[in-house]
């Protein structure tokens, strides 16, 4: 008992807790059934809010149509002005009813699509929590949960839209299928309803398009090659990604012998078995081509980019930016010879016509073969090819103008050269011409100049300056800089590339498809294609008016055939080259190419050429390589007829200003450099030339003069000149047939001392200043002989006499009275006195010599006389875009 004792406070202590845990628990079961409580509200007001929010979705639910349920909705192509040019999915398929087709099929169809289809009634729960949670940890939309009878419901009534509201719709539809139609029929619709790429739908149709044969005719790895094909057509087209789908159908097998459909010795056998080994022939699958063949091409590989839509059976409205009378007039080229004369049917060709403002692809003429069906688009793949010196704007002269500030007149030499590895690099004709400029580089199409602006910009600079462009191939060699390395645009991409140079440098990716609008006709899908600066407004004028150069007819420009008269237009033509070894072993003429390019712009058009053969083995002849230039020139001539194409207009960042040629850097003519040797070239703002080249400059002649001193018995020459720092060749006449040559001197006056009576004595002097010397000023006098001299005093002693008697006879006169007359008496005397003065005689006027000096016989050089009347004022003040003084325009 004592060992059981427990004092007062012990045992309410004990009672307390007992009290308190009692009470704990009854909050604890308090607790629990306010969280049910709440639970259930919460679930009650979800379900209520879920079922009024599926209400609201589903009552615009289209209803179930048969039709619609059995075919596959075609998809309209319209054209710019809005009206339909084809229809697509609408073609012939061979529909299978259940009964025939194979339990092997069926099989494999529902082991991969929807295994519990005969369990469910139209939607799978158990899939659908396992969807669910997807969702949840990967994001709305990772996982499908769709059954045979919802994708039914999808692709008859519904667009691809992964949102709460199509799903709604999509089990209410689903629901209806199954109240109103059989698991037979439903399966019996799906398969052939199914797209199964290359523009099939049904799998009767396709068991017949891939391997020939019908559904009973199948080996079990074809079977489940059409069973997996479905899910993704595109991806799993084994004409384009074999090996993705030869790894579906082994995917779909395993899911065969997962489900019990097959033993694991069927599955692994027919795993070896490859797609290709009983495929039939892709080429003979190529028939019936579309309307516009290669125009719908491109669309239809748009529209796949732009989501997951299918042309042929969704029943979309597709706003493409074809212009159906530029599309005709490209393909008669291709297909008749009433443009151009081709050597042969195997001779091919790619073109594509573009706006130039907005990247919208008018034409695309994607080969020769009008009887091929989606053929090889040689407008839009061309991996294989490279594209020649059409690449020189994009990877040389267009990076050198962006980063490095290059003008049009930038110098360089054309002469042996090699890569940076050493390899050697030979202008197409073997030849070198020295320096030149980069516009004559441009238009001459010289590859040595190419590869060195190329490597001035920096391998860096260009490739980001490409991909600016849209060329963005990842890998870029030296050899890109003349169009024969990695990288291989084709027309359409070359196309979107020049059109950026003709729209002040903003780029436009080109696309077919404006919009797409989906089968409820209300939810419109726009193409977002947006403006993007990829270069300075000043690099794209520039180079523009570098390449308008190329059509031009200056020596040396190649694009001549490409010429359009009275429509300013910019281009650039290039071919590439066979190898040595190539031409041996092929027999290949001398100035053959394997390809032949041309791509040029105006303001509103962008046009890109490629023409040659398929097999790089064949060669175009030299005769054919302005094939491409011909395309070019009818297809621009004709969208350019009847509308306005306004030149190119250059921005105020840039100048285009006067150089002496040969100037090297750049230098301002002088006044005295000869038209001849005076360009016009485009610098970027703020770079124009501000020396004034001096190579053509000429000194002005030294004024000379000379006289003959009576008293000293000598003759006395002096010169000047207006330039301070002068110096002077003098050579002297000392008459009798004698010269003397003073040399160069500082002097400016000589004296010939003890002339002789009756001899001239004469003068030549030179100004000189470093290695720039004057027309020659020149000067002569004639000593007097001693008769002439004699008779000279005897004047000179009566004239005085006559002046003494005038004198006389005024004095004895009235001045009051005479002197009226006496004036009027003397003027005659005086004009007489006037007339008789001696030219040489030492009364005559200095004009400006001080009275020293005669300058009768001054001649300051006659070639100068242009120079002095043409001298203008040194002004620094003037404007410097005055074209007379600064021989410079600017834009301003």
């Amino acid at each position: 008992m004592g060992e059981n004792y427990q004092s007062r406070t012990e045992r309410r202590r004990k009672v307390g807790a007992n009290k308190k845990q009692d009470t704990n628990k009854g909050k604890k079961k308090s607790l629990f059934k306010k969280v049910i409580v709440v639970f259930l509200i919460l679930a009650f007001v979800g379900l209520a809010a879920g079922a009024g929010t599926f209400a609201w979705y589903v009552k615009d639910a289209p209803k179930l149509d048969k039709q619609l349920l059995v075919d596959p909705v075609a998809s309209q192509l319209l054209d710019i002005n809005g009206e339909v040019f084809t229809t697509l999915g609408a073609e012939r398929r061979d529909y299978v009813e259940f009964d025939h087709i194979s339990k092997q099929v069926k099989d494999a169809v529902l082991a991969t699509e929807d295994v519990r289809f005969y369990k469910h009634h139209g939607i799978d729960i158990k899939r659908l929590a396992g969807a669910v949670l997807a969702n949840f940890s990967r994001g709305f939309g990772s996982e499908g949960a769709s059954t045979l009878t919802q994708q039914v419901v999808k692709r008859s009534f519904l667009s691809d839209e992964k949102t709460l509201k199509r799903k709604a719709q999509e089990a209410w539809l689903s629901i209806q299928l199954e109240n109103n139609y059989t698991k037979d029929q439903i399966f019996e619709m799906y398969v052939n309803k199914i797209y199964y790429s290359n523009g099939i739908h049904g799998i009767e149709t396709a068991s017949k398009f891939y391997f020939n044969k019908t559904l009973d005719e199948l080996e079990l790895q074809e079977a489940a090659f059409l069973a997996g094909l479905p899910q993704s057509p595109n991806n799993y087209n084994p004409y384009k990604h074999l090996e993705k789908a030869d790894k579906r159908k082994n995917i779909v097998l395993s899911l065969m012998h997962q489900h019990g459909k097959i033993s694991k010795e069927q599955m692994e056998k027919a795993q070896k078995i490859s797609v290709a080994e009983t495929l039939v022939p892709q080429e003979e699958n190529q028939k019936e081509s579309y309307k516009y063949d290669s125009f719908v091409d491109q669309v239809i590989r748009e529209v796949e980019e732009m989501g997951d839509y299918n042309v042929f059976a969704d029943g979309l409205k597709i706003y493409t930016t074809l212009d159906p009378d530029a599309q005709k007039h490209t393909e008669n080229m291709l297909f008749t010879d009433e443009v151009v004369q081709y050597p042969d049917e195997k001779f091919q060709a790619g073109i594509v016509l573009m706006d130039t403002k907005s990247g919208e692809v008018r034409a695309i003429g994607g080969s020769r073969n009008q009887e091929v069906k989606r053929g090889r688009n040689f407008a839009t793949q061309l991996k294989d090819k490279t594209p020649g010196s059409t690449a020189k704007p994009i990877f040389d002269y267009g990076p050198a103008i962006e980063y490095l500030n290059w003008s049009t007149y930038e110098q360089i030499v054309d002469e042996p050269y090699t890569y940076s590895n050493g390899s050697p690099i030979n202008n197409y004709n073997r030849t070198h011409l020295g320096q030149m400029s980069m516009r004559e580089a441009l238009y001459m199409s010289r590859n040595i100049p190419a590869l060195k602006a190329f490597q001035e910009a920096g391998q860096e600079n260009v490739k980001q300056f490409a991909e600016k462009l849209g060329l963005d191939d990842s890998d870029l060699v030296e050899a890109d800089s003349i169009g024969g390395g990695e990288q291989h645009p084709s027309p359409m991409t070359l196309a979107g590339a020049y059109a950026a140079f003709g729209n002040n440098g903003m780029y436009n990716k080109p696309h077919t498809v404006k919009k797409i609008v989906l089968m409820d006709e209300e939810t419109e899908i726009k193409n977002k294609v947006e403006p993007e600066v990829a270069m300075k407004d000043s690099t794209a004028y520039m180079v523009t008016d570098m390449l308008k150069d190329v059509l031009s007819g200056k020596a040396g420009a190649t694009g001549g055939a490409a010429a359009i008269p009275g429509l300013p237009v910019a281009g650039k033509t290039g071919t590439t080259n066979y190898t040595q070894k190539e031409m041996l072993e092929n027999n290949i003429p001398d100035g053959s190419s394997p390809d032949s390019w041309f791509a040029g712009y105006t303001t509103n058009y962008t046009i890109a050429v490629w023409t040659g053969y398929e097999n790089r083995k064949n060669p175009i002849l030299p005769k054919d390589l302005t094939i491409s230039q011909q395309l070019f020139k009818s297809l621009m001539t004709h969208v350019s007829a009847d509308i306005q194409t306004p030149d190119f207009t250059m921005p105020k960042s840039v100048v285009r200003a006067a150089v002496e040629k040969g100037s090297n850097p750049a230098k301002k003519p002088s006044k005295h450099t000869p038209d001849s040797n005076i360009v016009y070239e485009l610098f970027v703002a703020g770079t124009q030339p501000t020396e004034v080249s001096q190579t053509y400059d000429k000194l002005d002649a030294p004024s000379v003069s000379g006289k003959y001193d009576k008293g000293g018995k000598q003759v006395v020459f002096s010169w000047s000149h207006s330039d301070k720092d002068v110096k002077y060749n003098v050579q002297v006449d000392l008459g009798g047939g004698k010269k003397k040559d003073l040399g160069t001197t500082s002097d400016t006056g000589y004296t010939i001392s003890a002339v002789e009576p009756g001899e001239t004595y004469g003068i030549q002097v030179v100004a000189v200043s470093g290695s720039q010397r004057s027309a020659a000023g020149t000067a002569s006098v004639t000593v007097p002989s001693d008769e002439d001299e004699k008779d000279e005093d005897e004047d000179e002693e009566d004239e005085d006499k006559q002046d003494e008697d005038d004198q006389d006879s005024e004095d004895q006169d009235d001045p009051e009275n005479q002197d009226e007359d006496q004036n009027k008496d003397q003027e005659p005397d005086q004009d007489q006195n006037d007339d008789k003065q001696d030219p040489n005689n030492e009364q005559q006027p200095d004009n400006g010599n001080n009275g020293n000096e005669n300058p009768g016989n001054q001649n300051p050089g006659n070639d100068n006389k242009d120079d002095n009347k043409d001298k203008e004022p040194d002004n620094p003040e003037a404007p410097t875009n005055v074209i007379p003084d600064g021989r410079e325009e600017d834009n301003g």
